[in-house]
């Protein structure tokens, strides 16, 4: 069999696998937004049915002849197809380990649990959810040995999420932002500076809310004529392809911050989707390389940007046009101090930049906890709340707030949270580089978000998976990811708030 007939199969079966991704994100785009709950255990079967022809293209005999030829002739491929065929390799020997049947249930399962959780937050009841958890544990327990029996689980769930990473790693990455961010905490509740904030608590209607969604991406460069935004329960971004990238927001009346943030968050993460080089579409590449990656996205967007004086000076006028009586007698000064506030909090997605981390910190030794088999599902409660007290101070009041507020676990992500902590790290080296280059603070405080983007357009966005997550980190920024940066970049940003 000669390597261009292998060849010739291995990007058309590509392709399908492409348009499987497609169907799958629709459903899975549809059920979150709005489909009718009635229609779920058909939208389980559909979703069951799709994994399983994914897994019958990807997981024979013929495709494991043609992997073999393949990586036999690697040299004479294109970088494209070469990259292409060494990650379907790591994704053949993921799945060729996993019983499809059971592959099957698991897909079935997770749609049935993301239900389970809505209702379980709705109603404040964790019992409603753990049932299905208990199912998801056992299965990633038994994915996870079919795979790599030698290694320890939660690693083979890392490795799915971002390339290379360990828990050893992570735990070397967490224990420097301890010894920097603890500190920095603790001179912050000390500062006799006093922050008001009760005027993001005012009511903000939510039409207004949703009016200047649409145009903030509009201002960071998002192209609504190939996307789409709507609202979720908790918000999310869906690469569907390079010309179909949706994602969501929530909106509270009485946190007009929560709203705008989140359209910045995800705003990022749809730029780099949308901005992925044209050369991969169609292609298993034209994606995110990692999510720690990809995360570093959605936060300098978020935090670098948005949230930095420069942005807020340049786009307080549009705020003060909506909400001329909310924010009477409110400087942008006062604004940018307000939304830059240091408050521990319940809700990790409201979470300061500061305290982030530390929420992360706790989903990261929940899951090793669950995972290792040390902690029980019905004991979860319990053991979220003690880590809450032990990292943050506070005591979630009921667990709609504490341990049922994020969706991941109803869709089997473990090994995702982590990934947070690293994106707001890489986040923070980004816009270092990215500011000795082209001035980005000047940039952005004349409203100049083009020059931005253009530069994570070249260096970040248009390589997709082609690059690992060290590779775009060393040809971005000659280094590999350092933690100092994010580190220097809060205590910069913090002792200038408080005074420090």
């Amino acid at each position: 069999m000669s390597y261009t007939e292998s060849l010739q199969r291995f990007k058309k079966n590509s392709e399908k696998i492409c348009a499987i991704n497609y169907t799958e994100s629709i459903l899975h785009w549809d059920a979150s937004t709005g489909a009718p709950r009635k229609g779920a255990p058909m939208r389980g079967e559909s979703l069951g049915f799709l994994a399983m022809l994914n897994h019958e293209i990807t997981i024979n005999n013929e495709a494991a002849t043609d992997l073999d030829t393949l990586l036999k002739n690697i040299d004479r491929l294109t970088d494209i197809e070469a990259k292409m065929v060494k990650k379907a390799k790591k994704e053949f020997d993921k799945l060729s380990k996993i019983p499809k049947e059971e592959l099957r249930e698991f897909q079935m399962l997770i749609n049935k649990a993301q239900h389970s959780w809505e209702e379980a937050r709705e109603k404040n009841d964790f019992s409603i959810f753990s049932p299905d958890l208990k199912e998801i544990i056992g299965y990633l327990r038994k994915f996870a040995d079919y795979r790599e029996p030698e290694n320890h689980p939660y690693n083979v769930f890392l490795d799915d999420y971002e390339e290379g990473m360990t828990t050893d790693k992570l735990d070397k990455f967490f224990e420097t932002l301890r010894e920097r961010i603890v500190p920095l905490l603790k001179k912050i509740t000390q500062s006799k500076v006093v922050i008001e904030k009760n005027f993001l608590d005012f009511d903000y209607p939510l039409e207004t809310q949703r009016a200047m969604a649409p145009e903030l991406l509009n201002i960071l460069g998002f192209d609504l004529s190939r996307g789409m935004l709507k609202e979720s329960t908790h918000p999310f971004t869906m690469g569907t392809n390079i010309d179909d990238v949706r994602l969501t927001s929530r909106y509270d009346k009485n946190n007009v911050i929560s709203g705008l943030l989140s359209v910045a968050h995800e705003g990022g993460h749809a730029l780099y989707e949308q901005n992925i080089d044209r050369a991969l579409f169609n292609t298993t590449l034209a994606t995110g390389t990692s999510l720690g990656i990809h995360e570093s996205q959605s936060r300098i967007y978020e935090n670098n940007i948005f949230k930095s004086q420069e942005f807020i000076n340049y786009y307080y006028p549009e705020l003060l046009k909506n909400y001329p009586e909310q924010l009477k007698n409110i400087s942008a000064s006062d604004f940018y101090k307000a939304i830059n506030r240091v408050e521990p909090s319940f809700i990790r997605v409201d979470a300061d930049e500061l305290t982030y981390s530390l929420h992360i910190m706790v989903r990261y030794e929940t899951e090793i906890a669950l995972i290792n088999g040390t902690l029980e599902v019905d004991d979860l409660p319990e053991f979220w709340n003690k880590k809450m007290e032990e990292y943050l101070g506070i005591v979630p009041p009921n667990n709609s707030m504490g341990v049922l507020q994020d969706v991941h676990w109803s869709h089997g992500l473990f090994g995702y949270f982590p990934t947070y902590a690293l994106g707001s790290a890489y986040a923070a080296q980004f816009a270092y580089y990215m500011n000795r280059e082209i001035n980005l603070y000047d940039s952005i405080i004349k409203g100049d978000m083009e020059k931005p983007l253009k530069w994570l357009n070249e260096k970040i966005h248009k390589h997709g998976s082609l690059l690992s997550p060290d590779e775009i980190s060393i040809s971005s920024c000659n280094e590999l990811l350092n933690p100092e940066y994010f580190c220097k970049y809060l205590e910069d940003k913090y002792n200038k708030i408080y005074q420090i």
